[in-house]
């Protein structure tokens, strides 16, 4: 297994885990439960250490597919760049996640404050981590982009 097989492995965690977080979170804001936004935090972690090993691994991924016919680099570099705004989304998300840990530990009457505004930086995360996948899967996946739909016109 090499970089790229890890990039591939890992990209769709920051995506689903920010969205399930949030879902999570919410459901625990609504019950009331701390040990259900406990949950949801550790779940946005994941997705953080998920981003980051994602990002870590992208100029690998990138290099295995920059020469392959069908690839073209203004895909890969805008999938690049949005990809460090989606990290540094995920880190501040993991980093109030791991803060929303300790104040709903210490029982703080920040507690439900705190997890509003984590839930709010989860959906942003997740705006931002989900226009990074899609931007990736322009890369290879021409079914989604609009080359791929002029394709399939041509051929009609």
């Amino acid at each position: 297994m090499n970089q790229t097989h890890i990039h591939l492995l890992v990209n769709h965690l920051p995506i689903f885990g920010s969205l399930l977080g949030a879902i999570v979170l919410a459901y625990g804001l609504w019950s009331k439960s701390n040990d259900t936004k406990m949950a949801a935090y550790l779940v946005f972690i994941i997705a953080a250490l998920g981003a980051v090993t994602a990002y870590l691994t992208g100029e690998a991924a990138e290099e295995s597919v920059e020469h392959l016919p069908g690839v073209l680099e203004s895909a890969v570099e805008a999938h690049a760049e949005f990809a460090m705004f989606a990290l540094v989304s995920l880190l501040i998300l993991g980093v109030a996640s791991l803060l929303g840990m300790i104040v709903t530990v210490n029982k703080s009457p920040l507690t439900r404050s705190a997890a509003i505004i984590i839930l709010l930086i989860s959906l942003v995360s997740f705006g931002l981590v989900a226009t990074t996948g899609y931007l990736g899967g322009q890369i290879r996946h021409t079914e989604i982009t609009a080359a791929g739909e002029n394709a399939e016109l041509d051929a009609d």
